[in-house]
């Protein structure tokens, strides 16, 4: 099979963004306000990806949203903004420190009220859930040797025709090096074998920013 992709050279990311939606003042505060975070702030997702998620979730006419590893919350209003007009969020964390940055851009973009931050680890939030597939649109961005419990917990809440996003599924291309033992990759590498092989959803992996799998339900 003839391989085609194009290289995202510096210019052709700049362009790229340039014909997206942009990022309006409190995205963009907020990306700055991150950015003062030093190394740490590898964390956020990028641009295009926020504006996927908001597409996302207007596209499944999302009412209810779940998201694991918020962080400085910019994934988090990406998807709230795309909600139903009485669609919640409910956003997964355990980290205070970032998460205050993340409550203080909710008030500002209007969403405080649409949702909600529990501060417990994910998997036990996750357990406490309802049994019941009401989840239109979930999207996983924490630690990776979990994403695949996340999943099992996820899916049986996850409404049929539900959309589950998994980030960092590339890893810096690691995935694809035999010779990387260490957790993280293997951990994802071991999901994506997964994944592709799950009866239970359809699956498409990207290679938008460092890679995003979406998992429809069957």
């Amino acid at each position: 099979m003839q391989e085609k992709f194009t290289a995202l050279t510096p210019a052709l990311y700049d362009y790229l963004l340039a014909h997206n939606p942009p990022p309006d003042p409190v995205l963009r505060d907020l990306a700055a306000e991150t950015a003062a975070l030093g190394p740490i702030s590898r964390m956020q997702i990028a641009v295009e990806q926020g504006a996927l998620l908001t597409f996302l979730a207007r596209v499944l006419g999302a009412r209810r949203a779940l998201e694991i590893g918020t962080f400085t919350g910019y994934s988090a209003i990406s998807i709230a903004r795309g909600l139903a007009p009485d669609g919640r969020l409910l956003c997964c964390d355990v980290n205070e420190e970032w998460t205050a940055i993340a409550r203080r851009y909710f008030a500002r973009a209007g969403l405080a009220e649409r949702i909600t931050l529990r501060i417990a680890p994910a998997i036990e939030t996750l357990r406490g859930l309802p049994r019941t597939s009401e989840i239109d649109l979930a999207f996983i961005d924490a630690d990776k040797p979990s994403y695949r419990a996340y999943y099992e917990e996820l899916l049986p809440r996850l409404r049929t025709g539900g959309v589950i996003g998994f980030d960092n599924v590339l890893w810096g291309g690691a995935v694809a090096d035999p010779g990387d033992a260490s957790e993280n990759t293997v951990a994802l590498r071991a999901l994506n074998d997964h994944l592709v092989r799950d009866e239970r959803v359809d699956i498409v992996m990207l290679a938008v920013a460092d890679g995003l799998t979406l998992a429809r339900k069957r």
